[in-house]
């Protein structure tokens, strides 16, 4: 129970918090029962693979039972008050708003809202742990797999997010993952993680801390339209629609990577450069709205982290919801272009995306990822291994480079400009939810009695 909290009391109560906060959007939120999601008992199947790591050895961690119990009952304090505002005012004020004060200060905005100043406030308020110059460096290694591989994989990594029923209604409910829709969304994603990476980018007027506000705006406004808007929506079943903890999967996907790596090599504790990427993930997070609770230090403390997530997050792949999605993000378009090269590359990243997907999230189990909707021919082999030679080489090669002093600023050029380049190719992020594109959601897994 959150009132009887006892190792984070503070988060706790900022999840109590959010009735008094918002009793128009949370008014009908018992935030002190257990969601269906929240899988809590030892005879529960979550979606912790086996061959990932113990479930048994998670859920003996009382604390960390206790914090994913409490943070999925946690959406943004700050941005939904915000985006509740769409009850009065227009969808595209709010957003015309939020830029604006995002680009020229609060006090550039005629007449905000207290709702708005508070939102930016918080954003802001950097958190005492923050080194903007290990930030910064953090960044510049980033731009080395964000322009070099991560437009191969991206797809396969967005995938990934829809393998869970609860976790994927949301977006399941928005109606926004079929055909040119999409596309959208998954360049949207694109364009957010290889925006925040540019120079300056997260300082206080930079276009990254523009995009994590617009980002959170979107979820909040996820929330709003699922619990006021749709009849759909199943609280006993589902909680909180896109909760903190929904969100450290993608955002913490690099620190996890690199904890991985350490802990394969025996180190407990990450690299200066390793540092650095953490920094620089730690803080985007933060500007996504998720509380320092969910921001691991250490390589352990990440792999512990996001294996209690999927330890307590309960099992379910439905068709309806979570094949629908896949099977749409995996025939999406995503080239701006019609030309022969374009469609070549579209093919190759595909290609990519489904090997990186297979490896990566069903430990090579590719009659299992078909199941799911993703297949891998020999079509897809061969893509791979005739073009692994420049995409595997160019980006061994690039990050070689860099670790060479005197080339390091020639290969960090050479790194931005290829990334303005596939901005251009991702277009113009809007970052934005309809509710009249809302569909109405397949049936809970379970009834909610």
């Amino acid at each position: 129970m959150l009132e009887q909290s006892l190792h984070y009391p503070d988060l706790a109560a900022r999840v109590l918090s959010q009735q008094q906060l918002q009793p128009r959007l949370y008014g009908d939120v018992d935030f002190t029962a257990q969601p269906y999601r929240l899988a809590t008992e030892p005879d529960d199947e979550s979606a912790l693979p086996t061959w990932v790591a113990s479930r048994s050895k998670v859920m003996g961690d009382e604390r960390v039972v206790e914090l994913m119990s409490t943070a999925t009952m946690l959406g943004d304090v700050v941005a939904d008050p915000y985006a509740s505002l769409m009850a009065e005012c227009s969808f595209k004020g709010l957003i015309d708003m939020l830029k604006q004060a995002c680009r020229d200060g609060i006090e550039s905005v005629p007449d905000a809202p207290p709702e708005l100043e508070a939102f930016i406030a918080s954003m802001e308020d950097a958190p005492d742990w923050l080194d903007m110059d290990l930030v910064r460096e953090g960044a510049r290694v980033e731009r080395i797999p964000m322009a070099f591989l991560s437009p191969f994989v991206t797809r396969g990594a967005f995938v990934a997010t829809f393998l869970n029923t609860y976790a994927a209604l949301p977006m399941a409910l928005t109606g926004t993952l079929g055909g040119k829709k999409a596309a959208r969304r998954v360049n949207e994603t694109s364009s957010f993680f290889t925006v925040t990476t540019l120079p300056g980018a997260l300082d206080r007027h930079g276009p990254g801390f523009e995009a994590a506000a617009m980002v959170r705006l979107m979820h909040s406004m996820v929330r709003y339209n699922a619990l006021k808007r749709s009849d759909r929506w199943d609280l006993d079943v589902f909680g909180i629609p896109v909760p903190q903890v929904d969100q450290m999967p993608a955002g913490l996907i690099n620190i996890y990577l690199l904890a991985a790596q350490a802990k394969r090599k025996g180190r407990t504790e990450f690299n200066a450069q390793e540092r650095a990427v953490v920094e620089f993930c730690r803080y985007r997070c933060f500007l996504l709205g998720l509380p320092e609770e969910l921001l691991p230090r250490t390589p352990n403390e990440t792999l512990h982290l996001m294996h209690a997530r999927a330890a307590m997050l309960r099992d379910g792949f439905d068709d309806a919801t979570c094949g629908e999605l896949v099977r749409a993000t995996m025939a999406a378009y995503l080239r701006a272009g019609d030309t022969p090269f374009d469609r070549a590359a579209e093919s190759v990243e595909k290609s990519y995306s489904k090997a990186f997907f297979i490896r990566s999230f069903t430990n090579n189990n590719t009659e299992k990822a078909a199941e799911m909707g993703v297949s891998l021919g020999k079509t897809d082999v061969a893509r791979i291994a005739v073009t692994a030679p420049f995409v595997i080489g160019r980006f061994v090669a690039v990050t070689a480079a860099s670790r060479v002093p005197v080339l390091r600023d020639v290969v960090d050029s050479y790194a931005i400009r290829l990334l303005k380049k596939r901005l251009k190719t991702y277009g113009t992020a809007e970052f934005t939810t309809d509710a009249s594109t809302y569909t109405p959601m397949a049936k809970p897994l379970v009834s909610s009695a």
